[in-house]
């Protein structure tokens, strides 16, 4: 699994958790963090071209066959044991996931195109670092229900 992600420079409580979600989660899954600069952004240029821009470097980033999940308030929502079943058929599937983050005007159109799944992991606009951590939070949540391990308690 990758994330692939607009934007650098996470607070260091982001990175902290993050790192302790993702090391949990080894040896049985592996997922990789790839940090992309936003588009450039000035006043008189349309953000379109920023946009533009960030979709151009995240499909690039993507090899052909990845299952690609774009993270959106506006795709489908899971519960825990939903995530965890959507889990598992990914996992049995045997396609390597990329989980997108747009940048701060979201995704361009092209990337939409390629998603083969939008998910919201709430119907609020979350600040990207929030995103981060929340991702790896709920990749260990399903990992977790489909291990049979006790951290879900619900």
């Amino acid at each position: 699994m990758r994330l692939i992600a607009v934007g650098t420079r996470m607070p260091a409580w982001v990175s902290a958790g993050c790192d302790e979600y993702l090391r949990r989660l080894r040896p049985a899954l592996r997922v990789d963090i790839v940090e992309l600069a936003p588009g450039p952004r000035s006043a008189g240029t349309p953000v379109g071209r920023a946009m533009e821009d960030e979709a151009r470097r995240q499909l690039g980033r993507l090899a052909k066959d990845e299952y690609v999940v774009a993270l959106d308030e506006r795709g489908k929502a899971f519960s825990s044991v939903e995530l965890s079943r959507w889990l598992a058929e990914r996992m049995r599937d045997g396609r390597d996931l990329a989980f997108l983050i747009g940048g701060p005007d979201g995704f361009a159109p092209a990337v939409r195109e390629r998603a083969d799944l939008d998910w919201s992991l709430s119907r609020l606009t979350l600040p990207h670092a929030l995103v981060r951590f929340v991702l790896a939070a709920q990749l260990y949540r399903a990992h977790s229900l489909l291990a049979g391990h006790p951290y879900h308690r619900a």
